[in-house]
């Protein structure tokens, strides 16, 4: 995303130590084939939801249903923890994000930005579980 969303990145800064310790506190979701791995996820139990973070897929993997996967992923450990909802939050210049999400049951339910910035910098969304 380098050069698109603005400010950079918080994936930039992550490391080995700093993945590390987010899997102690967080639900590490894997996709995988025989050449390595394709996409992640990271589930954050919130009190009413369940968080999806960092959600990547390898640009060679992506249009193959590795997203759409690991979100469905994500609903059954929403539903296993009696979580109602999950939500993420995308960068604002990523509207294929947005679209692709919403064509996945999510909703535009707040604008946020980042410190330090006087205009929307990313948009919460959320996809209740029935």
């Amino acid at each position: 995303m380098d050069g698109v969303v603005d400010p950079p990145s918080s994936a930039r800064s992550l490391t080995i130590d700093s993945l590390r310790a987010k899997t102690e506190g967080e639900i590490a979701l894997m996709a995988r084939d025989e050449t390595g791995i394709l996409g992640c996820a990271f589930l954050r139990p919130e009190a009413t939801s369940l968080y999806i973070g960092k959600l990547a897929i390898l640009p060679a993997a992506q249009g193959r249903g590795i997203g759409w996967g690991l979100l469905r992923e994500a609903e059954v450990v929403a539903r296993q923890l009696g979580l109602p909802a999950l939500r993420l939050e995308t960068r604002i210049e990523l509207t294929d994000n947005q679209q692709r999400f919403a064509r996945w049951g999510f909703v535009k339910t707040a604008e946020n930005r980042h410190a330090g910035f006087d205009r929307t910098t990313s948009i919460e969304m959320q996809k209740l579980l029935l």
